[in-house]
């Protein structure tokens, strides 16, 4: 398919693109139409998900990351974005409170921001380092231009790997959080270590890779070490398994990933 697509690039003009591209998804979604997936987002019915993530042995040993088989074909939705999806719409409330709620989404993902803008009850925020994203604010997380106890609700899904001082951050997610808040801090986590691994003096992009599995990533969170450094700023944290509420057949069926846990952070 993405063979195709470059193809069909390369050979037709561009006045005629918008059309030969809309009739190439037409018919892509029509060949990838079945009942075997089911997107939450755009409510999309498929055969098959579209594959994501890097290759590499380091990717491939990260739940959350690695190449996978996670994408929706219709939305792009991923399956750690439509687990926090789940999450927030099957056990909170965060989404029919009748008072209004100020919620932060750090560098967010397209649908996730897409239908968190149109609850009427949310003051919705949206932030990222890079000006090109599409976000609401220019946001630092290691200096967050909020202030104290603002937030109702924090999501941040896989940023603090990407973050040289994690734990400023941290402190930071922390501080704009209001007391009984909930914060959504998801990282890709090690299947193989439990304490985190980090080595500032690998600084290249194809280093990174090697060590980390990603050129952007500057470490690979333990299992055991992720939860510690939470609490370590003050959270306590709720390890939440999606077994625990739907089985396998329905977890596969939403495009879920079975091992992702949810670090659900609350700040007392």
């Amino acid at each position: 398919m993405k063979r195709i697509r470059i193809f069909i690039k390369r050979v037709i003009p561009r006045t005629y693109y918008r059309k030969i591209s809309n009739l190439y998804n037409y018919l892509r979604l029509l060949f990838l139409f079945g009942f075997k997936y089911q997107c939450n987002f755009c409510q999309g019915h498929f055969r098959k998900l579209s594959p994501d993530g890097l290759k590499n042995d380091v990717a491939m040993n990260l739940v959350g990351g690695g190449y996978r088989y996670c994408l929706c074909p219709r939305c792009y939705s991923t399956d750690r974005e439509r687990l926090i999806y789940w999450y927030i719409v099957n056990k909170t409330n965060i989404l029919n409170l009748d008072k209004t709620i100020n919620l932060l989404h750090v560098a967010p993902e397209r649908n996730l921001q897409k239908i968190l803008k149109s609850f009427s009850n949310i003051e919705y925020v949206s932030g990222d380092l890079n000006p090109l994203v599409n976000c609401d604010v220019i946001l630092d997380i290691t200096d967050i231009k909020f202030k104290d106890n603002f937030f109702d609700v924090i999501i941040c899904n896989h940023v603090l790997e990407h973050v040289k001082d994690d734990q400023k951050a941290m402190h930071e997610l922390f501080r704009a959080l209001k007391p009984k808040g909930i914060a959504i801090l998801q990282v890709p986590i090690s299947k193989v270590l439990k304490q985190t691994f980090e080595d500032f003096s690998i600084k290249t992009p194809e280093e990174r890779e090697k060590y980390f599995g990603q050129k952007d990533h500057v470490r690979i969170y333990g299992s055991e070490d992720y939860r510690n450094r939470l609490e370590g700023v003050g959270f306590k944290v709720e390890l939440y398994d999606v077994k625990k509420d739907l089985n396998i057949k329905n977890i596969i069926k939403y495009g879920l990933n079975k091992n992702e846990i949810l670090y659900i952070c609350w700040k007392l």
